[in-house]
């Protein structure tokens, strides 16, 4: 039985870091693809122009249709080839960063991901979460190799909506407890081998950073401002949980966050505040204490997460939907799988149900 840990070639994170993006990027190559939004490049483009000034490299900027798919892979692999690119950079959130890294697997080429939010662990996996183009999860890309370069500049992620990181916190929150489970059922990681305990140990440090920054990083950031608790979380939303999450295993709270995107009344909410849902559901699965429940849903309480079905979207219950999100949940190859114990569509539809009457409880 062989264990493995993967993490990007190099983590740098720090204020004011996207001027030296040229010293980091310069030994991968000289023509750069940038994907951001429209609104990103916008924001980004004069400080980068700035970094690559008389370097002699070329810059292309072009934005991200908004949907980590099949045809905005395929559009930006094109542009990347008519460009004659050879390095690609993705600036922004997880959909740009799962496209980047996609993309650099097509392509064979180096990727950097630059945040400017701290909403997912996105940005150090090996791995792109790929939708339809109406924004239904379709599939995991496992990939070869993790990012060359995650570089983040916490002073432009402090200035981003507070939800945006308040929806990292809600996706960093799985990471343990998915661990957890995953080291228990002996799963297979997405590392290649079985968790080791430098990986775990990352996954609990990322909770406890949670539970003791959480909320002074939230009202931080709120006006606009990083502290050492927002440099805390960042670095738990990003770095513990991205490194957590891969090498020791999702299991329910991701699979339950799947089944979710078939419900168009939870379409308007960010991946990780349906994770922080999901993993309420993964622990009443478990049977977990009351203690810990209570201190999971009060803390997503603390920080404005959901922890029932109307904080989800869903104002009336309709059981018939409920059942659909459960059987996504328990689609063939889902990570729920992981879990020690068997999982079945009734199981997750009970525990759905029942982890909405916990949360409205604490209302």
């Amino acid at each position: 039985m062989s264990k493995a840990i993967i993490s990007p070639s190099k983590y740098i994170q720090g204020n004011g870091e996207l001027i030296n993006l040229y010293k980091h990027a310069k030994a991968l190559g000289d023509k750069f693809l940038i994907i951001a939004s429209k609104n990103g490049i916008k924001r980004v483009k004069p400080t980068i122009e700035e970094s690559f000034k008389n370097s002699g490299a070329s810059l292309i900027f072009e934005a991200f249709n908004g949907e980590c798919s099949r045809c905005e892979i395929d559009r930006l692999r094109k542009c990347m080839t008519d460009n004659k690119c050879n390095v690609i950079i993705g600036i922004g959130g997880g959909k740009i960063f799962d496209t980047a890294k996609a993309i650099a697997y097509y392509e064979k080429s180096p990727v950097i991901i630059v945040p400017t939010i701290a909403s997912t662990d996105a940005p150090c996996s090996a791995l792109s979460v790929i939708y339809t183009e109406e924004g239904i999860f379709s599939e995991y890309l496992m990939l070869p190799k993790n990012p060359e370069i995650v570089l983040v500049d916490t002073s432009i992620v402090s200035k981003a909506p507070a939800r945006l990181l308040i929806a990292g916190i809600g996706d960093a929150l799985a990471t343990y407890f998915e661990a957890r489970a995953c080291i228990k059922s002996n799963a297979d990681t997405m590392a290649g081998g079985k968790a080791t305990k430098a990986a775990f140990a990352l996954a609990e440090l990322c909770y406890e950073t949670l539970l003791e920054d959480g909320l002074k990083a939230k009202i931080a950031v709120e006006n606009k401002v990083s502290t050492k608790a927002v440099e805390n979380i960042i670095e738990a939303n990003t770095y513990l949980s991205g490194i957590g999450f891969e090498s020791c295993g999702l299991a329910a709270a991701h699979a339950i966050h799947n089944g979710f995107t078939v419900l168009e009344d939870c379409h308007h909410l960010y991946h990780g505040e349906k994770v922080a849902f999901g993993t309420i559901v993964q622990l009443v699965l478990e049977n977990s204490p009351i203690e810990e429940l209570e201190e999971v849903i009060l803390f997503c309480s603390e920080m404005g997460l959901p922890i029932t079905l109307k904080d989800m979207g869903i104002k009336e219950i309709n059981r018939d939907d409920i059942m659909k999100v459960a059987e996504a949940s328990c689609a063939e190859g889902e990570t729920i799988y992981n879990m020690p114990f068997p999982v079945t569509a009734e199981d997750v539809f009970a525990a759905i149900l029942t982890a909405d009457k916990l949360g409205n409880l604490y209302k």
